[in-house]
Protein backbone atom coordinates (compact mmCIF):
# COMPACT_ATOMS: atom_id res chain seq x y z
CA UNK A 1 0.00 0.00 0.00
CA UNK A 2 1.22 3.49 -0.85
CA UNK A 3 -0.01 6.31 1.34
CA UNK A 4 0.87 9.76 2.55
CA UNK A 5 -0.69 12.55 4.55
CA UNK A 6 -2.38 15.36 2.61
CA UNK A 7 -2.94 18.92 3.74
CA UNK A 8 -6.01 20.79 2.47
CA UNK A 9 -5.25 23.92 0.45
CA UNK A 10 -8.82 25.05 -0.16
CA UNK A 11 -12.40 23.98 -0.76
CA UNK A 12 -14.66 25.03 -3.59
CA UNK A 13 -18.25 24.58 -4.68
CA UNK A 14 -19.39 25.03 -8.26
CA UNK A 15 -22.42 24.68 -10.49
CA UNK A 16 -21.78 22.73 -13.67
CA UNK A 17 -22.91 24.34 -16.93
CA UNK A 18 -25.99 22.81 -18.62
CA UNK A 19 -25.01 21.19 -21.92
CA UNK A 20 -21.32 20.85 -21.01
CA UNK A 21 -19.47 17.58 -20.46
CA UNK A 22 -19.66 16.54 -16.78
CA UNK A 23 -16.06 15.37 -16.34
CA UNK A 24 -14.64 18.22 -18.44
CA UNK A 25 -16.43 20.72 -16.17
CA UNK A 26 -14.75 19.18 -13.11
CA UNK A 27 -11.38 19.33 -14.88
CA UNK A 28 -12.07 22.99 -15.79
CA UNK A 29 -12.73 23.76 -12.13
CA UNK A 30 -9.47 22.02 -11.20
CA UNK A 31 -7.64 24.14 -13.80
CA UNK A 32 -9.32 27.34 -12.59
CA UNK A 33 -8.28 26.77 -8.96
CA UNK A 34 -4.92 25.22 -9.92
CA UNK A 35 -5.74 21.94 -8.18
CA UNK A 36 -2.86 19.53 -8.73
CA UNK A 37 -4.54 17.09 -6.33
CA UNK A 38 -8.12 17.07 -5.08
CA UNK A 39 -11.08 14.98 -3.97
CA UNK A 40 -14.59 15.79 -5.13
CA UNK A 41 -18.22 14.80 -4.75
CA UNK A 42 -21.09 15.88 -6.97
CA UNK A 43 -24.77 15.33 -7.72
CA UNK A 44 -27.34 16.39 -10.25
CA UNK A 45 -28.69 15.06 -13.54
CA UNK A 46 -27.35 14.25 -17.01
CA UNK A 47 -28.97 14.00 -20.43
CA UNK A 48 -26.88 11.00 -21.52
CA UNK A 49 -23.81 9.14 -20.32
CA UNK A 50 -21.00 6.82 -21.26
CA UNK A 51 -19.71 4.70 -18.40
CA UNK A 52 -16.73 2.39 -18.61
CA UNK A 53 -16.41 -1.04 -17.03
CA UNK A 54 -12.87 -2.33 -16.50
CA UNK A 55 -12.55 -6.03 -17.27
CA UNK A 56 -9.89 -7.27 -14.84
CA UNK A 57 -9.12 -10.41 -16.85
CA UNK A 58 -8.59 -8.58 -20.14
CA UNK A 59 -7.28 -5.32 -18.54
CA UNK A 60 -9.54 -3.43 -20.91
CA UNK A 61 -12.28 -0.80 -20.52
CA UNK A 62 -15.64 -1.49 -22.14
CA UNK A 63 -18.17 1.31 -22.73
CA UNK A 64 -21.77 1.25 -21.53
CA UNK A 65 -23.83 3.96 -23.24
CA UNK A 66 -27.07 5.59 -22.13
CA UNK A 67 -28.98 7.97 -24.39
CA UNK A 68 -31.58 9.10 -21.87
CA UNK A 69 -31.96 11.48 -18.92
CA UNK A 70 -30.51 10.08 -15.68
CA UNK A 71 -30.19 11.32 -12.11
CA UNK A 72 -26.68 11.51 -10.69
CA UNK A 73 -27.40 9.84 -7.36
CA UNK A 74 -23.73 9.88 -6.42
CA UNK A 75 -20.51 11.06 -8.02
CA UNK A 76 -17.10 10.88 -6.40
CA UNK A 77 -13.57 11.08 -7.62
CA UNK A 78 -10.17 12.68 -7.50
CA UNK A 79 -8.00 15.02 -9.51
CA UNK A 80 -4.38 14.29 -10.29
CA UNK A 81 -1.89 14.69 -13.12
CA UNK A 82 -2.02 12.25 -16.04
CA UNK A 83 -0.04 12.76 -19.24
CA UNK A 84 0.78 16.35 -18.22
CA UNK A 85 -2.90 17.31 -17.78
CA UNK A 86 -5.25 17.49 -14.82
CA UNK A 87 -7.44 14.38 -14.90
CA UNK A 88 -10.70 13.89 -12.99
CA UNK A 89 -10.99 10.19 -12.16
CA UNK A 90 -14.77 10.04 -11.83
CA UNK A 91 -17.15 7.31 -10.68
CA UNK A 92 -20.93 7.68 -10.66
CA UNK A 93 -24.14 6.01 -9.67
CA UNK A 94 -26.92 6.97 -12.09
CA UNK A 95 -30.62 6.18 -11.86
CA UNK A 96 -33.47 6.17 -14.36
CA UNK A 97 -37.17 6.96 -13.93
CA UNK A 98 -37.84 3.49 -12.47
CA UNK A 99 -35.21 4.04 -9.78
CA UNK A 100 -32.90 1.33 -11.07
CA UNK A 101 -29.26 2.26 -10.71
CA UNK A 102 -26.22 1.79 -12.92
CA UNK A 103 -22.70 2.60 -11.88
CA UNK A 104 -19.18 2.78 -13.18
CA UNK A 105 -16.28 4.91 -14.32
CA UNK A 106 -17.70 8.03 -15.98
CA UNK A 107 -16.08 8.75 -19.33
CA UNK A 108 -18.49 11.45 -20.47
CA UNK A 109 -21.99 12.77 -19.89
CA UNK A 110 -23.95 15.86 -20.87
CA UNK A 111 -24.82 18.01 -17.86
CA UNK A 112 -28.47 18.85 -17.25
CA UNK A 113 -27.77 20.21 -13.77
CA UNK A 114 -24.85 19.58 -11.49
CA UNK A 115 -23.25 20.75 -8.27
CA UNK A 116 -19.76 19.83 -7.13
CA UNK A 117 -17.73 20.18 -3.95
CA UNK A 118 -13.95 19.98 -4.38
CA UNK A 119 -11.32 19.77 -1.64
CA UNK A 120 -7.89 20.68 -2.98
CA UNK A 121 -4.65 19.39 -1.43
CA UNK A 122 -1.30 21.16 -1.10
CA UNK A 123 0.95 18.55 -2.72
CA UNK A 124 0.31 17.33 -6.29
CA UNK A 125 -0.58 13.75 -7.13
CA UNK A 126 0.55 12.14 -10.35
CA UNK A 127 -0.62 8.96 -12.00
CA UNK A 128 1.79 6.37 -13.29
CA UNK A 129 1.32 3.10 -15.16
CA UNK A 130 0.96 0.09 -12.85
CA UNK A 131 2.21 -3.20 -14.35
CA UNK A 132 -0.09 -5.44 -12.28
CA UNK A 133 -3.42 -3.79 -13.09
CA UNK A 134 -2.37 -2.08 -16.34
CA UNK A 135 -3.97 1.10 -14.99
CA UNK A 136 -2.59 4.58 -14.35
CA UNK A 137 -2.61 4.84 -10.55
CA UNK A 138 -1.38 7.31 -7.94
CA UNK A 139 2.24 6.99 -6.92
Amino acid sequence: MNYRAVEPAGEYVARLETGADWRAEIESLADAVEADAAWFTALGAVQDAELWFYDQDECEYYPIEFDEPLEVASCTGNVSWLDEERFAHTHVVLSGPDGEAVAGHLNEATVWAGEVHMRVFEEPLEREYDETTELDLWL
